[in-house]
């Protein structure tokens, strides 16, 4: 009776336990956190931009370069497109994971997006960088 209760060994070899990383849960508590700031640094550029001292109609070339001429408004504007770039391209990296079925599939997405994420990301800091102010308006 007792031989009975006694089970065989499976068959298939023990695998040794897969490292697992944190990656995804600093993935979600940065969406948070940049989310956060990203309301924060929009809702100040749209107060600034569109309420504040005569709204939409003093926004032009002097305006722009006055307003870049400050390395303060420089980092502001380069938080909130480095912040929303980065934190679009997490959730549509998500996005590609849940709903792309085939792995290859999945890898292209993601290629183009991680691509296009850094041309964006590059144009958009080296036009804050390299803007001047002293060129004068066409």
């Amino acid at each position: 009776m007792a031989d009975a209760l006694i089970l065989d060994k499976p068959r298939s070899p023990r695998r040794p336990a897969a490292r697992r990383s944190n990656f995804e849960l600093y993935s979600w508590l940065f969406m948070r956190i940049s989310g956060l700031a990203l309301i924060i640094l929009v809702l100040g550029h749209l107060f600034i931009m569109n309420i504040l001292d005569g709204g939409v109609h003093r926004i032009n070339w002097g305006f722009v370069a006055g307003r870049w001429a400050s390395p303060f408004w420089q980092f502001w504007d380069l938080a909130m497109l480095w912040l929303a770039e980065i934190h679009g391209g997490n959730g549509l990296r998500t996005i590609i994971d849940d709903y792309a079925r085939k792995d290859s599939t999945r890898f292209w997405l993601k290629i183009l997006l991680y691509v296009s994420m850094v041309l964006i990301l590059a144009v958009g800091t080296m036009v804050i960088f390299t803007f001047d102010p002293e060129m004068p308006a066409s």
